[in-house]
C-alpha cells in the first residue's frame, strides 16, 4: 500500500464495515487463506475490484462476503494516528489514483528517498 503505508513501519486499525466505498482500504480474502490489504477501485453489486496503492497494474477481486474489515486508522511511528476519514487523505488518494499512468516513476523516486 505504498506510499500510504510502509511495510514494517506502519500499522492499521480495522473495524467491521457497514458500507463500502470506492477508495476505502479493506482487508479481504481473495482466495482461501490468502488475504490482502488493498484499496477498492470498483464496486459492481456484490463484486469488488481491489488494487494496492503500490501496484502499477493488476487487480484482485472478491465479494462483499470476503471483506474482513475496513481500515479506520493508519498508525504511524511515535504514536501518530491518521484517520481514514481525513479529508486531506481522501484528496491524496484521489490524486494517487489519477496518477496511475506515471505511478511506476513516482514509486521509484519514493523508494529512492526513504
Amino acid at each position: 500500500m505504498r506510499p500510504f503505508l510502509e511495510h514494517l513501519r506502519d500499522r492499521v486499525k480495522l473495524a467491521p464495515w457497514q458500507e463500502l466505498h470506492v477508495g476505502d482500504a479493506i482487508l479481504a480474502e481473495i482466495a482461501p487463506g490468502h488475504f490482502v490489504l488493498h484499496r477498492i477501485i470498483n464496486i459492481d453489486g456484490n463484486n469488488i475490484t481491489l488494487m494496492g496503492d503500490g501496484n502499477i497494474r493488476g487487480t484482485e477481486h472478491c465479494t462483499m462476503d470476503n471483506v474482513c474489515g475496513v481500515v479506520t486508522d493508519y498508525l504511524r511511528p511515535a504514536g501518530h494516528v491518521l484517520l481514514a476519514s481525513d479529508p486531506s487523505l481522501h484528496r491524496r488518494i484521489r490524486l494517487w489514483r489519477r496518477l496511475l499512468p506515471i505511478r511506476r516513476y513516482l514509486l521509484f523516486l519514493y523508494k529512492a528517498t526513504i
